[in-house]
């Protein structure tokens, strides 16, 4: 049996094309229901902006670093968990905190903004923490991981579908809208359609692998809820603010961090598995969570 890290899961170029460009439209989908009143919401109340920055974009990766240091998973576990803590949050978050009956607009308000500093912060906390651990820095010298390519790839992934659907929204807002309620779950249903093709080809890799990355998945992912929730019952938010950055936190991007992963380590073991068990994982603890707050409101 081949070890973790030398395992790669196949994932052709066309794929990995068709997989850039659905991710480009669930983005440019997402923008599509963000306006800039949106990001004057956050200005106007910084103190939820930097909180959510905070916990996003500061501890949760620094939180992973000092939990891999303490488990020592396989590096490219180590690499995978890392991508997914360097991801924004998923646009998903925004229907989990909805559903919770958090502080709707702060979720979308949040994304958005994390959307727009990730093209700086995913790349640099990923390199920063990858390089300062000694097995993974190993294999970010072997692949010659270019920051700026890595730049370059989220802005086009994130960046450029953002400013044009949000660009679109503001020149014509009732298109906008009919456009996102097709656009927004075709695009990700196409994008999951993808991901379980390229999996289902691999399916010996996942089957040999996947107890591997359990347990850490499930871990990793409950640390980043409860991070979120501790955070902002820190700095005394409202529950309806804590349990959206609560969701907000443990919901990432792991479909960009797929892509990336995908693009520059060739779907390098560990991290793939890892990211896609991530994805999967992240849907059942928020929409369970999000039920269970959205149960405790109506009881009250």
């Amino acid at each position: 049996m081949q070890e973790l890290d030398q395992v790669k899961i196949n994932f052709d170029t066309n794929g990995l094309w068709v997989l850039n460009i659905a991710l480009a439209v669930v983005m440019f989908g997402v923008a599509l229901g963000i306006k800039v009143d949106d990001f004057k919401l956050l200005l106007k109340t910084p103190k939820l902006l930097l909180v959510g920055i905070l916990s996003q974009f500061i501890l949760l990766p620094l939180l992973t670093f000092v939990l891999i240091i303490g488990i020592k998973p396989e590096p490219s576990i180590a690499l995978g968990m890392m991508m997914v803590a360097a991801c924004p949050g998923g646009n998903i978050s925004n229907f989990m905190s909805h559903l919770a009956k958090g502080n709707t607009a702060l979720s979308v308000s949040l994304t958005a903004f994390a959307t727009f500093i990730a093209i700086v912060m995913t790349p640099f906390n990923f390199q920063f923490y990858g390089s300062l651990y000694e097995p993974t820095s190993q294999i970010l010298k072997e692949v010659e991981l270019n920051p700026f390519e890595l730049i370059k790839i989220v802005v086009l992934i994130l960046g450029i579908p953002l400013v044009l659907g949000m660009f679109f929204r503001y020149k014509n807002p009732q298109m906008a809208t009919k456009l996102s309620k097709v656009l927004k779950p075709f695009s990700i249903i196409v994008f999951a359609l993808i991901v379980v093709i390229a999996f289902s080809n691999n399916i010996e890799v996942f089957n040999n692998y996947i107890q591997h990355v359990l347990l850490i998945g499930i871990f990793h992912n409950a640390l980043a809820i409860i991070l979120g929730l501790m955070v902002a019952k820190l700095f005394r938010l409202s529950f309806t603010n804590q349990k959206t950055l609560a969701i907000e936190t443990g919901i990432q991007n792991s479909g960009l961090g797929l892509l990336l992963i995908f693009t520059f380590f060739n779907g390098l073991g560990g991290m793939a598995i890892l990211a896609a068990f991530w994805g999967i994982w992240h849907i059942i603890s928020g929409l369970t969570l999000a039920f269970y707050w959205s149960y405790k409101s109506s009881k009250k």
